[in-house]
């Protein structure tokens, strides 16, 4: 079951990316549907039939998703702003980290 996962997993990521390539609206709409999230409750019910963990994990995954949402226009004003691809992506990984610190200090 972990090769499976690891397999459809790699699978989209791979395809986003490749969408992006010739659209880059149509691969950030791939790339932003929870599908991984989806995929992890199915195994996570399959694995365990416990709907309080799934229920759990998806509240989780809400305000998880809501405090790293922040990176994403910070990358792209840094990008606009002609800062290299590599800076501009790991400080806008940064406010990522730090909303995720934030959240996890709130629990």
């Amino acid at each position: 079951m972990f090769w499976v996962k690891t397999a459809l997993s790699a699978l989209l990521i791979a395809g986003s990316s490749e969408v992006a390539k010739r659209s880059t609206v149509l691969g950030a709409l791939i790339a932003s549907l929870p599908l991984t999230s989806v995929l992890a409750m199915v195994w996570l019910y399959a694995e365990t039939k416990d709907k309080g963990a799934v229920a759990g994990f998806s509240m989780s995954v809400f305000w998880a998703v809501l405090v790293c949402l922040p990176m994403f226009p910070v990358l792209s004003w840094l990008l606009k702003r002609g800062v290299g691809f590599a800076p501009a992506l790991l400080a806008s990984c940064g406010v990522a980290v730090v909303g995720y610190w934030g959240y996890l200090a709130s629990k």
